[in-house]
């Protein structure tokens, strides 16, 4: 039965070069993986995949163009996870000095009281031997607060700085106002260290001053901004700022440059709108809430971004975006004094449900981009109900990929 939902997944894009912008690509299908989330490449080019309902695989494949799966080994001693909806195996990233100390961090859904659900962060030292790989002193160190009812936006994305604290970004939950609550960390950017600690120099760690109702034993010592929804995407650009991507509700996806303390004001504030149609007031009433860099209305669903570093592209510095209901990897130049995207900044590749021969569906329900050791590009993608496979296409004009928009993702945001 397992067989039938095993989702196609890891494309390595090798043997690119610049003709990449007149729409050439090459891609390599190397694995199949059940509903991958998130990947990290090894120092030594190995993989590190989550899958959804709970796997953590380590894959290896052959140097070169023409690359070939060598192994995939399912790594043991990962934390329970409660899959289902959007939530379970998440986010995965390696402490700056994994070469030396070995530490996997994983993000993940954990089960609660009554039915509730939260995301966690848990780290383990990958120990490897000749009868496969586990994690070891596995231990939880951040949980979203407080656990409460559904399966959607957990956000849980991580990255550590060049300074060695790990960001996580934590979504609303669905529940909107908490978004705005300094007693609860979810629709919020933390900044935590690398065993979960909080920093002295959090903006909001004496908030009790400005605050005196609010608990003095509670988590808006973790908090650096405020006011997110559903962010999926973050990444430090090399410069050392923090860009961060999340879904908007109907219409109004943000791309984000976190500042410190600042708050983005959803849900009081948004470019997109309710489901049921009910208004929004738009960023620009509210001038006391930070502007988004970009918004997107047709949205392109975001479900990851990354700030590209290799030289297989020429593209260094930009940002690359996984676009969901968009079927796109978006590039956004980030190096123009005001963020930008145009016809030349989006690469489109569909996503097609296969059943059978058949494309019974379109669209993608998650996918990450990361970049490999050799300066590559890698992605992965999975839907929730069949396997699926990716293709690339060539570029398409702005004209184009809106009218590729308009069809949401509506069981991911």
């Amino acid at each position: 039965m397992k067989s039938m939902f095993k989702q196609m997944t890891v494309a390595l894009l090798l043997g690119v070069t610049s003709s990449v912008f007149a729409g050439s690509f090459t891609q390599t299908m190397v694995a199949d993986l059940d509903k991958p989330w998130s990947m990290a490449f090894l120092p030594d080019g190995r993989l590190l995949v989550t899958e959804r309902d709970g796997e953590l695989q380590l894959i290896t494949v052959t140097d070169g163009s023409d690359a070939q799966l060598v192994s995939m080994v399912t790594v043991s001693g990962v934390p329970a996870v409660d899959a289902g909806g959007q939530g379970g195996l998440g986010d995965v990233a390696l402490h700056p000095n994994f070469s030396r100390n070995g530490w996997v961090y994983l993000s993940y859904a954990e089960a609660g009281l009554g039915g509730t659900r939260g995301a966690a962060v848990a780290r383990g030292r990958l120990v490897e031997s000749n009868t496969g790989a586990t994690l070891t002193d596995v231990e939880v160190i951040w949980r979203q607060y407080p656990k409460v009812l559904g399966r959607g936006h957990f956000g849980h994305r991580l990255v550590f700085d060049d300074s060695g604290y790990l960001w996580i970004s934590s979504g609303d939950r669905q529940k909107f106002t908490p978004a705005q609550d300094m007693q609860s960390n979810m629709g919020k950017v933390l900044r935590v260290n690398d065993d979960g600690s909080t920093p002295d120099d959090n903006p909001f760690v004496d908030y009790l001053r400005v605050d005196p109702l609010v608990d003095d034993e509670a988590v808006y010592n973790q908090i650096w901004s405020l006011g997110h929804r559903n962010p999926l995407g973050m990444d430090f650009d090399e410069s050392g700022k923090l860009w961060e991507i999340e879904m908007g509700p109907a219409g109004g996806d943000e791309l984000n440059l976190i500042t410190r303390g600042a708050n983005y004001g959803y849900p009081v504030v948004s470019n997109g709108k309710h489901y049921d149609g009910r208004d929004i007031p738009n960023h620009d009433t509210r001038p006391e809430f930070a502007e988004p860099a970009i918004t997107w209305t047709p949205v392109i669903s975001p479900g990851d971004l990354m700030i590209y570093r290799g030289k297989q592209f020429p593209s260094r510095g930009d940002a690359l975006v996984a676009g969901l209901s968009s079927k796109a990897i978006v590039r956004l130049s980030l190096s123009a004094p005001t963020p930008m995207r145009s016809s030349a900044l989006i690469w489109v590749c569909g996503c097609a449900v296969w059943l059978r021969g058949q494309t019974v569906q379109s669209g993608c329900s998650r996918m990450s981009v990361a970049t490999a050791w050799d300066g590559y590009l890698s992605w992965n993608g999975a839907n929730n109900r069949q396997r699926f496979s990716v293709s690339c296409r060539s570029l398409v004009d702005d004209a184009s990929y809106r009218s590729l928009s308009t069809r949401d993702t509506p069981q991911y945001r």
